[in-house]
């Protein structure tokens, strides 16, 4: 059975993100998926692959590689789908990163987390939705991509 799976993960190299807990965040993204995720793009060959990531002309552009760094295929898709929840999750993350560097209560911090996942989970099923028919991804990777997308927003 072939390995659908990503092996490497590309960013572009563009400034940091605005603080440390997003590029921390951006940086578990990446680790947690490539320590186990299922990628498997429609028609093309056994993998694994490299995911070169990034928005361009205002799209989320998929440029899929081989482990030889060979492009094999590229999915665009338009951001505005996603700019609603991308904006709603950017916002529950300042607000929990608020939250615990004033020592905020447990039950605040917790309430704000909930809220996090909530939109995480709905831009992660967004995701597996517009990818559908395109490539297989299991939830946990749709989630872990959902939050290089939305480091991939802050940095525009």
């Amino acid at each position: 059975m072939a390995d659908q799976r990503l092996e490497r993960i590309a960013l572009p190299d563009t400034a940091p993100l605005p603080n440390p807990y997003a590029e921390a965040d951006r940086a578990q993204a990446v680790a947690d998926l490539l320590a186990g995720n299922r990628f498997d793009p429609t028609g093309l060959p056994p993998g694994p692959y490299v995911l070169h990531l990034e928005v361009r002309d205002g799209r989320l552009v998929f440029d899929i590689h081989d482990t030889r760094d060979a492009p094999l295929r590229i999915i665009a898709l338009a951001l505005g789908p996603f700019r609603r929840l991308i904006k709603d999750y950017h916002m529950v993350v300042a607000s929990h990163e608020q939250a615990v560097t004033e020592g905020g209560s447990e039950a605040r911090i917790q309430a704000i987390d909930m809220g996090r996942r909530g939109l995480h989970n709905e831009g992660a099923e967004l995701l597996c939705q517009r990818l559908d028919g395109r490539v297989t991804l299991d939830f946990e990777t749709s989630r872990r991509l959902f939050t290089l997308v939305c480091a991939l927003h802050q940095r525009i």
